[in-house]
């Protein structure tokens, strides 16, 4: 009979060999067999119970110490740069350990938030108890939420803001970081189950008052992982940028090249100049050119700019900020073509006909000088007659001739037929404090839509170069809508009294014709809101598939290189198709495009859900004090669950439950979009007509929720307490009558189709 060895022999064993702490290691270690093995596995349980040992699946271990291969988080580097990890996952009473994390040439870059496996070692230090040395960095796969935190005597809870998410996670005393109760947190899944099977957390991140009125886009920045903090090394490199020499660069500061954005922008990536063409052979037509600013000067391939550059994206714009996707330094410095500013740029000089048509273009790198920053309002103004003093002197030399073009461009566009939707956009005004004051209607002039003809055709030119040049590039693809989608679209128009040819190649130019039919009618907004449904979602390609909603073969995007990092890209493609210099594409092939593409478009997503989501949240804070007051609207969408109503005044989403619609039963019909009641036979579906009681509004989630007083007019009948006792028919009785009900009138549908064909 072996002896069983005493439990500081167990725990000395262990911390000696951690990756020999199995059962069967420390059975085979002490030479214990047969029936021995349970007074050991015995211990091995008093030892867990008592906290000496935690067990991982087969395996123990010393609680207050780390394997030497762990998984860790990097929590990022110091003030002096070093950079540190903690582990993952810690079951310690005391607090976990620091890691100071030791990169070998050729290892991954880390950064906070990165998750990677390291080889750990004790370290006698005072700020760190292990090095750490990197093994592999690895995917991030581990789950987070954002919530409010609610704190219990076992240490708390945290509410999801998201109103999609479906319950509560659940966080130790010793797991809460120190988070008060209400307070908006970031919390990480780590693994296991705890009372009502609700997941364990533990709090990442503490981010303040969820009631702030800035707190609204934080909420969405952290719940979407939106970067937003620039690490140090490329805030060092956009502050190390030095302004770019004329030397090389064809100097077109003799052109007086204007800007022309919002009253509100900080950065300038376009400039824009037209002019009559002198040539006798183009009589009418005009000279057009476009210049962009040349952020790949700044932002060279591989370098921590470009890391980051890329891992962003694009930037994102929030009521109250902007999450750019350069540092300051660059995006409203360097690289913003600031009037009276000597600035490097790409542009490009498009010849038009008098009709409109591009009959040809050249590229050039070049340095140029705004000769003023206008604002979308004051070109306009200058057009109309009423100029600022520092428009007036533009208007002969400069204004006119862009609205000559603009007329010019005008007339192609038409010929051309790209889709026309008409979508007031809604611009969320808020005070210096971040509260919203109003939700107004964006204003549309015609500067807007002269800029907007002037982007198009210089990023038309990009594509077209770059293809006639064999050079790989990013394509902005959208594709024609799917079948399914089309057929959704044309039930809506059916129901509407409109009508969608079928057997056709479908064109962008029938689309504008049924929204023209809709225009005059009150349905105009539904079929507008319906055309944009059906339409895919665009992305980067270096594959050219077109763009089905411009009506063009090629397209890519050219003009936004501050912003967007598929403007970086053509830009490089086109250094590299014309030999100006070593900070072009280099070995990049269409492969790697196809990787970039697929990663920029998911986080042009990203940021739309983020926007949306915090418009969401803004339009809640505004309407939550009017909680019982009735709104018109318009219904926008239906589903099983109930109906989404579109509100006039602000354009906010809410939801009517179906339950409180009544008592009766109401069938969900996918096809026809509607819900039909089984005892009043009242159908609701899209474009109706409706009154809306706002019964709850919430900030946090943006998250509405109305109530149905009236349709078309006409008060809602409700079944719920008007009925006599017994006169209710049974559930399956009214669900028979209502799938019998839906069934005849899809029939209907389908017989007055055919006759129409």
């Amino acid at each position: 009979m072996a002896r069983i060895p005493s439990r500081d022999e167990i725990i000395d064993w262990i911390s000696q060999n951690p990756t020999q702490s199995s059962k069967r290691d420390i059975a085979r270690a002490f030479g214990i067999k047969g029936a021995d093995r349970v007074d050991l596995k015995r211990i091995l349980k008093d030892l867990e119970d008592d906290g000496h040992l935690t067990r991982r699946r087969k395996t123990y271990r010393d609680p207050e110490a780390l394997p030497p291969v762990t998984v860790c988080e990097i929590t990022g580097p110091d003030a002096d740069g070093d950079l540190f990890a903690r582990p993952a996952v810690w079951d310690g009473d005391s607090p976990a350990p620091r890691i100071l994390v030791t990169l070998g040439r050729g290892d991954a870059a880390l950064g906070r938030g990165d998750r990677a496996l390291l080889r750990l070692a004790p370290a006698e230090a005072t700020d760190h108890a292990y090095t750490g040395r990197l093994i592999r960095r690895l995917p991030q796969t581990v789950q987070r939420l954002l919530g409010i935190f609610r704190e219990d005597p076992h240490g708390g809870r945290v509410v999801p803001v998201d109103k999609k998410a479906d319950r509560d996670w659940l966080v130790r005393a010793r797991d809460t970081d120190g988070a008060h109760d209400g307070e908006l947190v970031e919390a990480e899944r780590t693994g296991g189950k705890g009372d009502m099977g609700l997941p364990q957390a533990r709090i990442v991140a503490r981010l303040g008052d969820p009631t702030a009125p800035r707190a609204v886009s934080l909420i969405a920045i952290h719940q979407h992982d939106i970067p937003h903090v620039f690490p140090q090394e490329v805030l060092d490199a956009a502050e190390a940028a030095r302004p770019v020499p004329a030397e090389g660069r064809e100097d077109l500061r003799h052109l007086p090249l204007v800007t022309i954005d919002p009253a509100d922008a900080r950065d300038h990536d376009d400039a824009v100049l037209a002019m009559a063409d002198d040539d006798p052979a183009n009589p009418g037509g005009h000279v057009l050119w476009v210049a962009i600013a040349d952020v790949a000067r700044y932002v060279r391939p591989g370098t921590p700019l470009d890391r980051e550059a890329l891992k962003r994206g694009n930037s994102s714009y929030f009521p109250d900020r902007v999450v750019p996707m350069l540092p300051e330094a660059l995006s409203n410095g360097l690289c913003s073509l600031h009037q009276g500013e000597d600035r490097a740029c790409m542009a490009v000089r498009m010849v038009l006909d008098a009709e409109g048509n591009k009959t040809g273009h050249r590229f050039v790198r070049g340095i140029m000088r705004s000769a003023a920053s206008l604002t979308y309002q004051e070109a306009q103004a200058a057009r109309d007659g009423t100029p600022s003093d520092r428009a007036a002197p533009l208007v002969q030399t400069v204004i006119d001739p862009l609205y000559a073009a603009y007329a010019a461009l005008r007339a192609a566009r038409a010929r051309r037929q790209p889709l026309e939707l008409d979508l007031p956009e809604r611009k969320i005004e808020l005070d210096e404090d971040g509260r919203v004051t109003s939700v107004a209607f964006r204003e549309r002039l015609d500067a807007h839509r002269l800029i907007e003809e002037f982007m198009v055709l210089a990023n038309v030119a990009a594509a077209e170069e770059l293809a006639a040049r064999r050079q790989p590039l990013l394509y902005r693809v959208h594709e024609e809508p799917s079948p399914e989608k089309l057929e959704a679209l044309r039930e809506v128009a059916e129901a509407s009294g409109l009508g969608l040819a079928k057997g056709q190649v479908l064109q962008t130019r029938q689309l504008n014709r049924l929204l023209a039919q809709a225009a005059e009618t009150e349905f105009a907004e539904l079929l507008n809101i319906s055309t944009l449904r059906a339409m895919t979602q665009a992305y980067y390609s270096p594959d050219n598939f077109g763009h089905f909603g411009l009506a063009l073969r090629s397209y890519a995007h050219f003009t936004s290189p501050i912003r967007r990092y598929a403007d970086l890209v053509v830009h490089r493609a086109l250094i590299s198709a014309h030999g100006w210099g070593k900070d072009g594409l280099g070995g990049t092939d269409a492969e790697d495009l196809r990787g970039i593409g697929e990663h920029i478009s998911s986080t042009e997503r990203r940021s739309m859900l983020a926007e949306r989501d915090t418009t969401d949240r803004y339009l809640a804070a505004y309407l939550a004090d009017r909680i019982g007051t009735d709104l018109p609207g318009r219904i926008s969408g239906v589903q099983r669950f109930g109906l989404f109503v579109k509100l006039d005044e602000t354009g906010a989403d809410g939801l009517i439950p179906v339950r409180a619609l009544g008592a009766e039963f109401f069938h969900h019909d996918a096809d026809s979009q509607t819900l039909t009641g089984a005892d009043s036979g009242l159908t609701l579906g899209l474009g109706q007509r409706v009154v809306a009681r706002l019964v709850e509004a919430a900030p946090i989630s943006g998250g509405m929720i109305l109530d149905l007083i009236e349709v078309e007019g006409a008060p809602l009948a409700r079944g719920r307490g008007h009925r006599r006792p017994g006169t209710a028919p049974k559930r399956a009785e009214a669900r028979s009558k209502a799938r019998r009900a839906a069934a005849a009138k899809k029939e209907k549908r389908k017989v007055t189709r055919k006759r129409k064909g």
